[in-house]
């Protein structure tokens, strides 16, 4: 009989997600695609290097992804594992609907969040391989992940 990888629970997850995660759209110019535009979605969450465990068994958890090491440059910053998932399957199909079915307690992470779900919605309905489509992708790409969002 195997032994099931150790998890955390669901709950964990978006309390995790609400203080380390970071849900991130990529729009990087490349020729390989008509539109000149690469669109390319993404969810991490960091940890310092002593925490990958913890980052295992969010990946366990979840399903899908993988952690990878990232080397960090800057000074007085520790070394630091990351929780990626950026197939575009696994976030239209995992990562979105785990969201909405545990959601973000934190304003300003679900506000991201929820621009991430218009940006997939887009990439799904084949809107990012416009031009017009490109523009809105990129609109709602600068609401996100923003210190303040005026709120004041």
């Amino acid at each position: 009989m195997g032994r099931t990888k150790p998890r955390v629970s669901n709950e964990y997850i978006v309390g995790l997600t609400d203080g380390e995660g970071c849900f991130y759209v990529n729009v990087g110019e490349s020729s390989r695609y008509r539109s000149g535009t690469r669109i390319q979605l993404h969810f991490h969450i960091k940890m310092q290097e002593k925490d990958k465990k913890l980052l295992e068994k969010v990946k366990n958890t979840i399903g899908c992804g993988a952690v990878y090491f990232q080397k960090e440059q800057r000074a007085n910053h520790a070394q630091c594992y990351r929780y990626t998932v950026s197939a575009q399957s696994d976030i239209l199909n995992i990562i979105i609907p785990f969201f909405k079915q545990y959601p973000l307690q934190s304003y300003s992470k679900d506000y991201s969040f929820r621009v991430f779900c218009k940006i997939a919605e887009l990439v799904k309905s084949k809107a990012h391989l416009s031009k017009a489509g490109i523009s809105k992708i990129r609109v709602l790409k600068s609401k996100m992940n923003q210190k303040t969002l005026g709120l004041a």
